[in-house]
């Protein structure tokens, strides 16, 4: 559907018009206009001039008072139901919902009783389900769309061969029906390192000059639903005392090694861990191995929820939140996109890096041991915003000695903290 047809099915559901007659005005199926509703729906618990949002379904009935311990109202009402927290606070609470919402047409368009209803109310918004329908849009046509499953199944089939030095030409030609990809997909598997074969596994391919194009692969394109920023605005809500980790790539030069940074927001702590190449599979074997050198308990208290950008190296949140054994180990969630300032303090912290390793620099005489001495001096170097302590102490009052020693932080002495480049100068000279 267009926005126009979005404005006109919007303007009939004020009207109280039937799906039927929307539909033939529109020249659509009734259908098309009941799944464009329920897919695009809008939900508001806001409290209305004089009515306050309860959905209890005793809420006219109940008669109960000072169920909170405290009252978090601003207002003390003498009835519970009058308050905005009641819901969550009494045990014999009931949610209860407007019948109009369980049949056509599923939201609050046209109905008269908007300004004294205290329910969850639903509605049809023309330009946001625009806007959702152009981002699904979107994002199903950029980049590859294939499972974990999927990945596995291929790698078993290609790999093997290609390491016999079958070209993916004759591989795609023998085996199309069991890997129901194209030739191309072949390639672009193999360039963005999302299965076990190389591209120096390929003789042929390793005489060409590499491609300016920067690849695009996505291990899971329906990766932010349920994740996006809203998602974690609202699980902190119900979480507040949860530790935020944020994720980032810092990148040298195209196509070489890359830092994946990890910023514990509470206490300022950057760790930065060199990778060979900016895709998936390195970003979700270094969280296994992560999880196996610091166990499941340090592991779940460090990384409970962890907020990245929209980078093609974070796009198969399940492996990071769940083990091999199906359990859940952290919350995976999505800044939104073209959207920094959301993870602003992982930004900030960036600044350091850069004045050792500045931007364009090539990383490949990097080892880790010289990230991590980097990295060392950074977090030993006293914040205002920590009463002049620095994130290294703050990090060890809230996990301990041996969750440092388990991740090679070392604090640096105060008058020894450099923030420059003369760290390596016997290396790089």
């Amino acid at each position: 559907m267009t926005l126009d047809q979005r404005i006109q099915l919007q303007q009939k559901l004020e009207t109280c018009e039937s799906f039927a007659g929307i539909a033939g005005d529109l020249g659509v199926s009734p259908a098309t206009i009941s799944r464009e509703v329920r897919r695009h729906i809008v939900f508001e618990r806001r409290a209305k001039p004089n009515v306050n949002y309860n959905n209890c379904r005793n809420r006219f009935k109940c008669q109960k008072s000072k169920i909170c311990e405290q009252c978090n109202s601003p207002k003390k009402y003498k009835l519970c139901r009058r308050c905005n927290f009641c819901n969550k606070a009494c045990s014999e609470y009931e949610p209860d919902q407007c019948a109009r919402l369980v049949k056509p047409p599923y939201v609050c368009n046209g109905c008269g009783k908007i300004m004294e209803c205290s329910l969850e109310q639903r509605f049809y918004r023309a330009d946001k389900a625009d806007s959702e329908y152009r981002k699904t849009l979107s994002e199903s046509r950029s980049g590859l769309s294939l499972s974990e499953e999927e990945l596995k199944r291929v790698d078993n089939i290609v790999s093997p061969l290609v390491k016999q030095h079958q070209s993916p030409h004759h591989i795609w030609v023998h085996n199309r029906d069991k890997l129901m990809i194209s030739e191309r997909t072949i390639y672009t598997l193999i360039s963005s390192r999302a299965i076990s074969a190389m591209n120096m596994d390929l003789p042929r391919k390793v005489r060409f000059k590499p491609r300016r194009k920067k690849l695009n692969f996505k291990v899971d394109k329906q990766c932010r639903i349920g994740r996006d920023y809203e998602c974690f605005k609202t699980f902190m809500k119900q979480h507040p005392d949860s530790a935020v980790v944020q994720l980032d790539s810092v990148e040298g030069v195209i196509s070489g090694k890359v830092l994946m940074t990890m910023h514990f927001v509470k206490c300022e702590m950057m760790l930065a861990f060199l990778r060979d190449s900016n895709d998936s599979r390195s970003v979700t074997d270094f969280f296994e191995s992560l999880y196996c050198s610091l166990g499941a308990d340090s592991f779940t208290r460090l990384f409970n929820v962890i907020l990245a950008d929209n980078g093609s190296e974070f796009t198969n949140p399940s492996a990071i939140e769940f083990g091999p054994d199906g359990v859940r180990r952290a919350h995976f969630f999505y800044c939104d996109p073209s959207a920094p300032y959301q993870k602003g303090s992982c930004e900030r912290n960036h600044h350091f890096i850069r004045s050792f390793l500045p931007k364009g620099k090539d990383f490949s005489w990097c080892s880790q041991q010289d990230i991590t001495l980097m990295m060392n001096h950074i977090n030993s170097y006293g914040r205002n915003s920590l009463g002049d302590k620095c994130p290294y102490e703050v990090f060890r009052y809230f996990y301990g000695d041996e969750v440092l020693g388990l991740l090679g932080c070392t604090m640096i002495p105060p008058q020894a903290v450099t923030l420059g480049n003369s760290i390596w100068r016997e290396k790089n000279s």
